[in-house]
């Protein structure tokens, strides 16, 4: 069971997950002990999953992201489209949908070449009937912070 303090809490660090915890502390009135506990435990029963550093892809070189719905012929080839995924560097996010297709790939390559390459790799996996590509032009919202 969360409580208001450990929302104000996983709040702060959706925000920034660096915030020194003496910083948190001072926010939400606890002593830095008793704040490195109530982070130890969400860490532990897996509300916080993890922290990580958002690169600029751009910084890298990585021009150009798209959004790959793929539809199967059948779910007998699941288990082989996951692990092609996972060993697939290219796709940052995989989703199993309802709807267009059977996933939806959230993809970020350098240029039009390389996802041409991409696209004839995922359309050469087994049961891999089709796929249907959207570029992204813009990014008006990208955020992974949950409303809690």
């Amino acid at each position: 069971m969360l409580d208001d303090l450990d929302i104000k809490i996983l709040n702060i660090l959706q925000v920034n997950g660096r915030t020194k915890r003496n910083e948190i502390a001072d926010k939400i009135g606890l002593s830095v002990p008793s704040l490195s506990e109530r982070i130890k435990k969400l860490e532990e029963s897996g509300i916080i999953s993890g922290y990580y550093a958002k690169l600029d892809k751009k910084a890298f070189g990585f021009d150009i992201m798209a959004f790959i719905n793929v539809v199967m012929e059948s779910s007998k080839n699941y288990e082989v489209l996951s692990k092609n995924v996972e060993s697939t560097p290219e796709i940052l996010e995989c989703y199993s949908v309802l709807g267009e297709g059977s996933h939806i790939l959230k993809a970020i390559v350098k240029d039009t070449a390389s996802l041409e390459q991409l696209l004839g790799k995922i359309q050469s996996w087994p049961g891999v009937a089709r796929t249907v590509t959207s570029f992204v032009l813009s990014t008006i919202k990208e955020t992974n912070k949950l409303n809690i």
